[in-house]
Parts: C-alpha cells; structure tokens; sequence
C-alpha cells in the first residue's frame, strides 16, 4: 500500500471515532455524567501524547526554539478562531446539553459548529501523517489519544445537536464529513511534508500540539467538569497515566 494511502486511512480511522459517538449518542439514551467521565478521561490521554509524543519528537527532530514558537503559534492560532467561531454560535460545540443553539435561534450556528469540530479535528490528522514521513509508522499512543478523544466528542457532541432539533442528516453529514476530511489532513500532511526540513516539521508538529492542547482546555475539560464536577481531575489522570504507561511499556 503506498504510504500516502496509509496516511489518509489512518486519519480517517481517527476521524471515524466522531462518526462512532454519533451513532451511539443518536440511537442509544447515554448518561450524559459517562459521557463527560470519557471525556475527561479522553483528555488525559491526549495530554499524555502532546507531551510525550508530539512535543518530545518536535525537540528532537527540530530543537527547543522552532518547537517553542510552533506551539505557542498552534494555541494562539487555535484560541482565535475559536473565539471567532464561539461568536457565530459554536461556543458549546462539544456540550451534550442544551447550550447549543439552533439554527432558528442563530442563524449560522450549524456552519460554524461544523466548521469548529473540523477546527477541533484537522491538527490531530496531520500529525498522524507527518509521523509516517521517513519511513516511520504512525505513532499507536496518538493514534489511540485521537480515537479515545473522538468518541466522547462526537457523542456529546451530537446529542447536544439532536437536542437542538438538528436532523440526522446534518448531524452524520458533519461528522461523515470530518472523517473524510481527517483522512485527506492526514494525507495531505504526509504528502506536504515529505520533503521539507526537520525544524519545518518540528514547528508542524508543535503547532498541533499547541492547538490540541489549548483544544483539551477551552472545549473538552469543561464539558467534562459540568459534569463530573471534582472527580474531573482524578479521571483526567487515570486518562494520562494508561497512557503513559503504554508509551513506555
């Protein structure tokens, strides 16, 4: 299978996990406190593979400066056109609850809770590419990290979205197409950056990381909180150490 093809499929996997919480949250009545514990847990074990897969591999790949300014230059990137995205309606994007609003409340809001999980999506696929650059394999512990985040936010997403009275077309053609457009980062990430210098992929790489983290605190941790409340941190931590702990097992 030529490397490209692997690339797109493995983000596609990745990306397939949204269209996984979808289905669930729509056909199946999901306590919204499991629903957030997964979250919380999915967050720690993202943590973990920022940390200990992204942000270490960019060091060593590109050196402490490039990967400092990519990842600073990720989260700033990131925190602004969520903001911008929160004004048109997409602040609670990831909320299981009511928060969402409608299209009749807002006109707009579903383009831009589209636009927004794409947002959330399309750093995490890229890296999942540029990780089989030079004959490496993908990284199992972000591939798991993307997967195990995904679910909880396509579910909690979508049931946020069925409760707003969105149809099932819209809620499926959103998270059918994130998956589709996951596979096309991953290989376009692959494709792109086949042949470019190790500090261009260490600054890549960190921007990712930077965007994903910044993702976890603004849209995942919170959800969680609202509802898991003060074991939040504790199953965020079971999150990172299973994670840890399959990265150096």
């Amino acid at each position: 299978m030529p490397t490209w093809l692997e690339a797109g499929l493995w983000g596609l996997l990745g990306g397939g996990a949204l269209v996984l919480g979808a289905l669930v949250a729509w056909f199946l009545r999901v306590p919204q406190v499991v629903v957030a514990s997964v979250m919380a847990f999915g967050s720690g074990v993202l943590i973990s593979a920022v940390a200990f897969d992204l942000m270490e591999e960019a060091v060593q790949t590109g050196g402490l400066a490039p990967t400092a300014l990519g990842f600073f230059g990720g989260a700033v990137t990131y925190l602004g056109a969520n903001a911008l995205l929160a004004r048109r309606g997409a602040r609670h994007r990831k909320r299981s609850g009511d928060q969402q609003p409608s299209e009749g409340q807002q006109q707009g809001s579903g383009a831009a809770i589209a636009v927004g999980a794409l947002l959330d999506g399309v750093p995490e696929s890229v890296v999942l590419g540029v990780g089989l650059l030079g004959g490496g394999a993908v990284s199992l512990p972000v591939l798991a990290a993307v997967f195990i985040s995904n679910v909880p936010e396509g579910l909690s997403s979508a049931a946020g979205m069925k409760r707003s009275g969105r149809s099932a077309r819209y809620v499926f053609g959103v998270w059918g197409g994130i998956a589709v457009l996951s596979g096309l980062s991953a290989l376009i990430g692959y494709v792109a950056l086949g042949g470019a210098p190790p500090e261009a992929i260490a600054v890549i790489t960190a921007v990712a990381a930077g965007a994903i983290l910044t993702m976890i605190a603004d849209t995942m941790i919170p959800e969680a909180f609202a509802r898991t409340s003060t074991w939040t941190g504790l199953i965020t931590a079971a999150g990172f150490l299973v994670a840890f702990a399959v990265e150096f097992a």
